[in-house]
């Protein structure tokens, strides 16, 4: 138990709140609807982070949490009656957004992201995973495309948000000329992020374009070490519907290049790294030598070695590369002496096989 924390009366509390605010147009039926599924995935959520004895949460961060996934179940779930799916489907779709919320907001409390951006976090993602499970829906043949649209294009928050800007608007131009007609509020205009005249912008926008086809725990895990203004902007730009038209494609694959290119392996290796160690190889070492060494290796071998000599890295598995250069190394009287052209195969198949299908390294021995 979390003390100050009374998820049970708190759950009913934002049920009657929510109450008040359920669209007048709705059913008795459909009112009751969204009033119990936000009753029912705050009573869940409160109740697992009570019986939470390993993430240490406060009171707090415990009702912060519920809150949001009570706000949340509450949108989704007008967005579901509004979305014309059959009433089925309703209630699986909002357990995968329940979960996902729940998921992601105690790994951001736990990482002590700051709340904006947490806030930030959980919209993506629910938007997301609203979104593929309607698309799953239609994947399966179960809805057209058309209805497919319609309930994907629902979005009671953005609605709401909306009113309110415009309410606020009337009411400050009154306030400042009480005789003035209300005038329409300028819509909020969120700018695209620079192409080319920004490099660091472009990057943090591609970064963005891939954490969207990332797992949501992934994504938490990264972003949590960026810097707060660096994980603010990449989290805007991972809310633009259209960033993938906004984002220069060149650039965008230049960027992916050069963070991959710097990023390395499990065991420490980046193909930066690797072109640095094979040309050391190269200066102490002729091309003639080099091929003498690999003539019996086979042919990707030798490209992948010559290919780097020239600055060009080709794709291979981090621990085959590593074990390639290392023998290449030794032979150059760079690292620990040499053992032997017959070994550096051995010890490659025997890699090479680990690297595509670990079950079979396993079972065979490399040969000798």
């Amino acid at each position: 138990m979390i003390e100050g924390f009374d998820y049970k009366q708190f759950a009913q509390d934002l049920t009657g709140q929510a109450a008040e605010l359920v669209p007048p147009d709705f059913s008795a039926a459909e009112r009751d609807y969204v009033a119990n599924t936000l009753m029912n995935f705050a009573s869940i959520a409160g109740e697992a982070l009570s019986n939470d004895t390993e993430s240490n949460f406060n009171a707090e961060q415990a009702i912060m949490i519920t809150q949001i996934i009570a706000e949340w179940s509450f949108h989704k779930s007008v967005d579901l009656v509004r979305s014309g799916l059959p009433q089925q489907y309703w209630d699986p779709i909002m357990q995968k957004i329940a979960f996902t919320i729940f998921e992601v907001a105690k790994q951001a409390f736990k990482q002590n992201i700051p709340q904006d951006q947490v806030l930030q976090l959980i919209e993506h993602h629910v938007k997301k995973t609203y979104a593929e499970a309607v698309q799953d829906l239609k994947d399966k043949d179960l809805i057209d495309d058309g209805l497919m649209d319609q309930a994907i294009n629902q979005s009671n928050i953005d609605s709401m948000m909306q009113q309110q800007a415009q309410q606020e608007a009337v009411y400050e131009q009154q306030m400042q000329d009480p005789g003035a007609p209300a005038a329409e509020p300028m819509p909020e205009i969120v700018e695209a992020p620079p192409q080319e005249e920004n490099p660091r912008v472009l990057k943090l926008a591609t970064l963005a374009l891939l954490f969207k086809q990332m797992k949501q725990d992934k994504v938490q895990s990264i972003i949590s070490k960026f810097s707060e203004e660096d994980a603010g902007s990449v989290i805007k730009f991972m809310g633009l519907p259209d960033l993938e038209q906004k984002v220069d494609t060149d650039g965008a694959i230049r960027c992916l290049e050069e963070i991959r290119s710097n990023i390395p392996a499990p065991d420490g290796a980046s193909p930066a790294l690797m072109l640095k160690r094979i040309k050391a190889v190269s200066d102490k070492m002729n091309r003639k030598k080099l091929e003498q060494m690999l003539a019996l290796e086979r042919k990707n071998v030798q490209r992948f070695v010559f290919k780097a000599v020239e600055g060009e890295y080709m794709d291979f598995a981090p621990k085959v590369a590593n074990i390639l250069v290392a023998h290449l190394e030794s032979a150059a009287g760079i690292g620990e002496p040499a053992t032997g052209i017959g070994k550096l195969a051995a010890e490659f198949s025997a890699a090479d096989k680990e690297a595509n299908n670990p079950a079979d390294a396993a079972g065979e021995s490399a040969p000798v």
